[in-house]
């Protein structure tokens, strides 16, 4: 279907950052505003990398400012949220559980092996011991020899078989280990009883979502919003309906690339934005790579996996978004014993000059990071 209108690179970038709902200046947020932030941008990345925080923390406190280290376990276990496979593990709303069954029915990531062959009456075990106990987590489970019915290794990957499979879920954390329970003691009653979607309907939600949530999202893009399987010829015939039926609305871009979905009410003519913030690794806005290149003109690398001689950048590297461009990227540390986090290197971005006004900028954004995971001092 042809794009019936043309929109700038410009207007394009600044439909993507102004959905993201960055802070501009330091402030304390709840656990409300934290779920409300996890239903805006549809999903958001978990990861256990912690040199900074957790990329789930950088990503909401960015949005949302600080915020109880307690509230994400807290929603958890009220039922306000729940942990599944989005774009990776991640943090979604609880209405949208129906919309991840099918992937549960089908078992979900199965990292977890041949766990229900090996160990067949596992499952049965940990689900009474849930049910008697309440939630649990893997180290409950530990056994003192090996290859009992309680070994560590079988019954994690079974704890984590069942999670997939939506027999578990999340039911908040012990520092970073999930505590799992039932889903009808956790989640509420009108969600576990909503139907199950028809895959049609399935793919224009995640669709709808995905471009909501970004603002603006190539087909490829709501793909890589969500990794699904198949490429763009999954999620084409959904765009080309909603489209039609008045729900997404198709844009050309005058770089000649690939058109964009975006809402049908959405204003093209912004102004700039202006906040100055450090982006997790992993940030919602940096997902499609390819999509970054084209409107930030950014080539994201995250070389946390890659040995030290071959990383350019550092090991755990923050985009420093200011404005409307990534003007550079720093690579932290926190040290939390001393109260200080470390900046080990700033690169510039290639155009962007050395000024008094970037230095300010980035001295802020800083500043207002350390506030915000719980440090008193930044060491430049």
């Amino acid at each position: 279907m042809s794009a019936e209108q043309t929109a700038s690179v410009t207007a394009v970038r600044r439909l993507a950052i102004a959905a993201q709902g960055y802070q501009a200046r330091f402030r304390r947020a709840g656990a409300t505003e934290v779920e409300a932030a996890i239903a805006r941008l549809s999903c958001v990345q978990l990861d256990s990398i912690s040199t900074v925080d957790r990329s789930h923390r950088l990503a909401l406190s960015s949005r949302v400012g600080a915020y109880p280290p307690a509230a994400v376990s807290e929603l958890l276990g009220a039922g306000r949220i729940f942990e599944y496979w989005a774009h990776e593990a991640c943090l979604l709303p609880a209405a949208d559980w129906p919309l991840f069954r099918p992937a549960m029915q089908n078992g979900g990531c199965s990292w977890y092996g041949e766990v229900g062959r090996t160990h067949p009456h596992l499952a049965a075990e940990i689900l009474a011991a849930i049910e008697s106990r309440g939630p649990l987590g893997s180290r409950h489970f530990e056994g003192s020899g090996g290859g009992g019915m309680w070994n560590w290794k079988p019954a994690k990957a079974m704890l984590e078989r069942l999670w997939n499979r939506g027999d578990l879920v999340v039911a908040g954390r012990q520092g970073f280990q999930r505590l799992y329970d039932l889903p009808q003691r956790v989640l509420p009653a009108e969600v576990l009883a909503a139907p199950v979607p028809t895959e049609e309907e399935r793919r224009r939600e995640l669709a709808l979502r995905a471009v909501r949530a970004r603002g603006a999202l190539t087909e490829s893009g709501i793909v890589e919003h969500w990794r699904l399987r198949g490429g763009v010829r999954t999620v084409h015939a959904a765009v080309v309906g909603l489209v039609a039926d008045g729900l997404l609305r198709r844009l050309q871009v005058d770089d000649g690339d690939a058109d964009v979905l975006v809402d049908p009410a959405v204003e093209l003519d912004r102004p700039a934005p202006t906040a100055a913030v450090l982006l997790s690794p992993f940030d919602n806005l940096l997902w499609d790579r390819p999509f970054a290149r084209r409107i930030l003109g950014f080539d994201h690398l995250i070389e946390v996996y890659k040995p030290q001689p071959q990383r350019r950048y550092g090991y755990y590297v923050l985009p420093f978004l200011r404005g409307e461009r990534i003007a550079g990227r720093a690579d932290l540390k926190a040290q939390r014993s001393e109260g200080t986090l470390v900046v080990k290197a700033f690169h510039r971005e290639e155009g962007v000059r050395a000024s008094a006004a970037l230095d300010d900028a980035l001295d802020r954004a800083l500043d207002r990071l350390a506030r915000t995971i719980g440090l008193e001092r930044v060491s430049r």
